[in-house]
């Protein structure tokens, strides 16, 4: 349960300060991987008509809506249901191939990249 959190890590990507669909531009059509310490992983699916789903290294898998506010995209809706009824983070400027740090809802640092494709 307490990984299921950290699908909401967003490692989300954005190409420029433009309208929020433009933001999100380049996680379209590409799969954001959430590294865990522990060996654990999140891949992470954005779309353009605002849903989000994302598989867990254990098989499970999360569905929600994402959205913009302000510098920072948000998850709610997420299916089966979270402890964390929504959750936002600072929007990354990232091309395919770099990595950056974030931290899950619970406070743990992932380390994220920015894979080309989707399986």
């Amino acid at each position: 349960m307490l990984r299921a959190l950290g699908v909401a890590t967003l490692a989300v990507v954005c190409l420029s300060a433009a309208p929020a669909q433009a933001d999100m531009e380049s996680a379209f059509g590409n799969t954001v991987v959430s590294r865990y310490p522990d060996g654990g992983w999140v891949k992470h699916w954005f779309n353009p008509d605002g849903s989000y789903r994302a598989e867990f290294s254990d098989g499970r898998r999360v569905s929600a809506r994402w959205s913009i506010k302000g510098e920072r995209v948000c998850l709610t809706q997420m299916r089966p249901f979270m402890m964390v009824p929504r959750f936002c983070t600072a929007m990354v400027d990232a091309r395919i191939g770099e990595t950056w740090r974030s931290r899950d809802p619970l406070g743990r640092q992932v380390q994220n990249v920015l894979m080309a494709g989707r399986p």
